[in-house]
């Protein structure tokens, strides 16, 4: 018998992360974890204006079952860049879905940059984003999803997956997104839905520059202006590529939107 993932008793864990200013400097000033979901300290590669800090999920990878619920509360002045270690592995299930729960609420600015999202074969995955942004906040996030393992041989063709994404600004709704994939159906084929891609990803940020430059930057990501907001969608077959499209974007919007030239968190490079 060929297993995809290996056998293990599903988790539930969460992490509850505070973010505040004091003075000059951004401060992680409330940590709580509950199972194998965890932050190891706050980083300052920038200096003391922007905390930086690694969510890790040690068991590597999300089985059947599994709970993960990550919430972040970024107040007024305070600046986090939050971004994960690696990929996240969503592995085949006998038949119970894992679920992925993400809360930001923020009234500072707040920065989500993770690595790809890859969706195993016979994988039944859920995830869930919620952004609470109150006046003035600023917000720059991305999500990066690859179906099946192309390299590997492996197609997406059992399973589905299931996305949802909100955002609330100053107490209204201004941008909804859900769908779900049935794995080998036929919005992965058709030339509405994704075309027989393998990778799509969405990059949302808090931004009113005109769209020319973000263009200029990433020219193979489709790019939409909402009132408030620039939202910059990739379709392929690479996650490398999706991602240098999206950090490519990041460099360019970041200095407008956060005040703050672009400076890549260390762990991307190891």
């Amino acid at each position: 018998m060929r297993l995809a993932e290996p056998v293990v008793a599903a988790w539930k864990a969460s992490l509850s992360l505070g973010f505040t200013s004091q003075g000059s400097r951004s401060v992680l000033s409330r940590r709580e974890h509950d199972g194998p979901l965890v932050v190891q300290k706050a980083l300052y590669p920038e200096g003391e204006g922007v905390c930086h800090a690694i969510v890790v999920h040690p068991p590597g990878g999300i089985v059947g079952g599994d709970q993960l619920g990550l919430r972040v509360d970024c107040a007024a002045q305070s600046h986090a860049l939050l971004t994960t270690p690696g990929a996240g592995k969503w592995y085949r299930s006998a038949g119970a879905w894992a679920r992925q729960s993400l809360d930001f609420s923020v009234a500072g600015t707040l920065e989500w940059l993770p690595r790809e999202t890859i969706v195993f074969d016979g994988a039944l995955a859920e995830l869930t984003t919620t952004v609470d942004l109150a006046e003035g906040a600023r917000f720059i996030g991305w999500e990066v999803v690859c179906l099946g393992r192309r390299g590997a041989g492996e197609r997406f063709e059992r399973g589905r997956l299931r996305l949802s994404t909100r955002i609330d600004s100053a107490g209204r709704t201004v941008f909804i997104d859900r769908g779900e994939i049935e794995a080998g159906g036929r919005l992965m084929h058709s030339p509405v839905g994704l075309g027989g891609r393998s990778v799509f990803g969405t990059f949302i940020a808090t931004s009113t520059e005109p769209l020319a430059a973000a263009r200029a930057a990433s020219p193979e990501l489709a790019l939409t202006q909402l009132p408030g907001l620039l939202i910059a969608r990739y379709l392929g077959d690479s996650s490398e590529a999706a991602l240098r499209a999206f950090t490519a974007l990041w460099k360019t919007l970041r200095p407008s939107v956060c005040g703050r030239a672009a400076i890549e968190p260390r762990i991307w490079s190891t």
